[in-house]
């Protein structure tokens, strides 16, 4: 059976308490422990994303893929609300799979990164029309990935149609 929108929900909430939890450590080691890493922010722009990939999205989006994989099986989340990602025909999903959705899954946010840097950069300036293109974007592909969720036969969100994966309720063992 098709995990409904409402459960996925309470499972990345509770997988994103985890990653607040790693948030705040990163936090904590770059104001804390070694400031001298905020000095990567400051600089070129290329620079500064790339490091915030490399801090916050590469680790998150790698929780994701290895949790979700055969090793795992499932995410912290999914495990306690009782769901799982699957192939479309039920097979558990190969690692290459998994990271096609989680990039799939991730755009909006590190489209986000992107953006927030650029305002950031520019201050009170005038801001350029792509950047609202790029805002724009972010919005139609998180409606687009919950609208899909909620209305769509097998309740897919529009990056599993594209991976060619689900999200289904387990039962307990």
């Amino acid at each position: 059976m098709q995990a409904t929108f409402l459960l996925r929900f309470k499972a990345f909430m509770l997988d994103y308490m985890l990653i607040l939890g790693y948030l705040i450590i990163l936090f904590i080691v770059n104001v804390f422990i070694f400031p001298s890493l905020q000095e990567f922010f400051k600089g070129s722009l290329i620079v500064a994303q790339f490091t915030g990939f490399l801090m916050v999205t590469l680790p998150v989006s790698l929780y994701f893929i290895i949790s979700d994989s055969v090793l795992c099986g499932q995410s912290f989340g999914k495990k306690k609300i009782g769901i799982r990602v699957l192939g479309e025909n039920g097979a558990t999903l190969s690692i290459f799979q998994l990271t096609f959705r989680t990039v799939l899954k991730f755009i909006p946010w590190e489209l986000s990164h992107f953006l927030v840097y650029r305002l950031v950069n520019i201050g009170d300036g005038v801001v350029p029309i792509r950047y609202y293109f790029i805002g724009g974007l972010i919005y139609a592909l998180m409606f687009s990935y919950i609208l899909t969720a909620i209305f769509t036969k097998k309740k897919q969100a529009l990056y599993d149609m594209f991976a060619k994966t689900q999200v289904v309720k387990v039962t307990s063992h």
